[in-house]
């Protein structure tokens, strides 16, 4: 039987974490990398992501990174190919990279609706359709979806995410559908549903709803810094290796109060 060291060792194992050069794609990366794992970082702008990989190779961690729309099939194959030639194959795959467009639903522009499902989930598919050919060829790979307790709940105070919510649900019916897919061949996919996490791209729905968080949520606060780590590693190592097309809410309760 394994140790529970050996069960969540990543050690030689080789990760791709998209948007990956702050907020929480940084901190599940971080955790990946202290964990053993080598990583491949993917971010939209070069003054976010060469920081990030200088920081982390500062700590003694084996970084990599590259600028990468994930909406493009091309900018993702590179970024799989890269990894490849530079680490020799695919292990673990977190599909984090978002974006969002905050309006009334009658209000919403088209070109706005389609950036953010173009970003966060037909990305999130390009990625792990490229990845998972690699990790088809070995029959192993993990997967992890970062999903939204936005695709499960909706509330009424707003801000309102028509675009959003509609693609965090679809990641959730993605994460179900690529784990019974390729569950037999090796690859376990599994999705993250962050309640409210202090990001840039969180802040201002935390604006309008911390006093409810505060109120109403059975843990009454915002979620803290490394508070998705050990969940990105749980997913990734041998600790969950029977567990598959499962989405984990990490929200303080809120979902269930």
């Amino acid at each position: 039987m394994p140790t529970i060291n050996e069960l969540f060792s990543l050690r030689g194992r080789v990760a791709i974490v998209t948007g990956g050069s702050r907020g929480l794609g940084q901190e599940m990366a971080e955790g990946l990398a202290e964990a053993g794992a080598a990583l491949m970082l993917c971010a939209r702008r070069e003054q976010w992501l060469t920081p990030t990989v200088e920081t982390m190779r500062a700590k003694g961690f084996r970084v990599e990174g590259m600028l990468c729309d994930v909406s493009k099939a091309a900018d993702v194959q590179a970024v799989v190919d890269k990894t490849v030639a530079t680490f020799g194959k695919i292990d673990i795959l977190i599909n984090n990279a978002g974006v969002t467009w905050a309006a009334e639903p009658e209000d919403l522009p088209l070109d706005k609706w389609q950036k953010v499902v173009d970003t966060n989930l037909t990305g999130a598919f390009l990625f792990a359709q490229a990845a998972g050919r690699d990790m088809l060829k070995r029959q192993w790979g993990r997967i992890i979806n970062t999903a939204s307790i936005a695709g499960m709940h909706a509330s009424v105070q707003g801000p309102h995410y028509a675009a959003y919510a509609a693609t965090k649900a679809g990641l959730i019916g993605l994460t179900r559908e690529l784990a019974v897919s390729w569950a037999r061949k090796g690859i376990r996919v599994n999705a993250i549903a962050p309640g409210y996490f202090h990001s840039r791209l969180a802040d201002g729905a935390i604006a309008i709803n911390e006093a409810a968080i505060k109120a109403s949520s059975p843990i009454p606060r915002v979620g803290g810094a490394g508070e998705l780590k050990g969940v990105a590693v749980f997913l990734a190592a041998d600790a969950s290796n029977y567990i598959t097309g499962q989405t984990i809410v990490v929200d303080g309760g809120r979902t269930i109060a």
